[in-house]
């Protein structure tokens, strides 16, 4: 069930913008003129986000059955139909590899020119996105990868490790800046099983080392407000003094939250991940110290790549101008100094 130093955010999305400008070489003292009949200068006269070729792009993701995932499939269609030369077709979502795979069959039947996935499965999905791709359709797999390369086109992440370490690295920053001796340091993670979890827990492990300090509590829910709720109860119950606390997932929060409201705790310095809307309005009204993005906006950031991909265009802002084989997003840190600027990227848990 997936959902990343504190630094403004890799805007992936925003970046597909303008074509660089090509500079012509010259070979004397006087500059040359521009040949502006190049493919090159005819790519950086034109905006990427005019349109162009009619394309088709199927969606596919797990179900909506939490903010995050909800999230991730509403930001996909509303992205999709801000251009006029792309039709969207959506398969229903599901946690059902299976289903996924018949689905993805159907985009290769129905020739689409290009394909964003969120696989519930990334090894059970593999297959079939490599046969898309062998087909001639252009795939973007977002969020969980598959086991090889050949699978996709590209592909785009979020930085579950760069999460911990925001974290890790905000929760070394509070103990500095509030001079705080001896910590107690609590997380409360996802579902330990996973290697988002545990690629999180490590992230915020390492980051602690900068300040010589270590995770004196810690306890695993499952990403639901339930468990949330009763593993900060125990949590609370173990630890009689908490100093700064580290969730990993803002859905779960809600969860934790009311445990910390039931027992009335607030000592400590409560920092979350996902970037929910709820815990950005808590930040705001001082309920919370900060909460670190785990980005939402990944598959409406795949259909922009993909319908770049599926148009023949390029890529801008970087000197190397094709899309890249892989994105990874930024983990920042969302606190009340910077709350107003990713409130409009926050989901409803």
């Amino acid at each position: 069930m997936n959902r990343r130093t504190i630094s403004r955010p890799v805007r992936a999305a925003a970046a597909l913008g303008v074509v660089a400008l090509v500079a012509a070489g010259c070979t004397s003292n006087t500059p040359e003129t521009e040949d502006t009949s190049s493919s090159d200068s005819q790519r950086a006269g034109s905006s990427n986000d005019d349109p162009g070729d009619k394309i088709t792009i199927g969606f596919s993701g797990p179900a909506a059955d939490h903010g995050w995932l909800g999230a991730i499939n509403s930001a996909a269609q509303a992205e999709a139909k801000k251009f006029s030369d792309v039709e969207f077709k959506a398969a229903e979502g599901t946690n059902d590899a299976s289903q996924q795979i018949a689905q993805v069959e159907t985009f290769i039947n129905d020739k689409v020119d290009a394909i964003v996935l969120l696989p519930t499965d990334g090894a059970a999905l593999t297959e079939v996105a490599t046969k898309a791709m062998n087909a001639g359709i252009t795939v973007v797999n977002v969020d969980r990868e598959f086991s090889t390369p050949f699978a996709a086109r590209t592909t785009i992440l979020g930085d579950n490790y760069g999460m911990g370490v925001s974290a890790g690295t905000y929760a070394c920053k509070l103990v500095k800046d509030k001079s705080l001796t001896n910590p107690v340091i609590a997380e409360i993670a996802g579902i330990d099983a996973l290697p988002l979890t545990q690629d999180r827990s490590k992230g915020f492990a390492d980051a602690l080392k900068g300040c010589n300090q270590t995770v004196d509590n810690r306890v695993a829910a499952e990403f639901t407000v339930e468990s949330g709720e009763r593993v900060a109860s125990n949590l609370l119950q173990a630890a009689p003094k908490i100093d700064i606390v580290w969730n990993h997932d803002d859905d779960q929060g809600v969860g934790v939250m009311a445990a910390f409201d039931n027992a009335k705790r607030n000592e400590f310095a409560f920092i979350g991940g996902a970037g929910s809307a709820n815990a950005m309005r808590w930040i705001k009204e001082g309920k919370m110290e900060a909460t670190v993005l785990y980005p939402p906006t990944q598959a409406a950031d795949g259909i922009r790549l993909a319908r770049l991909l599926a148009q023949d265009k390029s890529m801008s802002d970087l000197v190397q101008v094709a899309v890249p084989r892989r994105i990874v997003l930024d983990a920042p840190v969302v606190t009340k100094d910077n709350v107003e600027e990713y409130l409009p990227l926050g989901f409803e848990s």
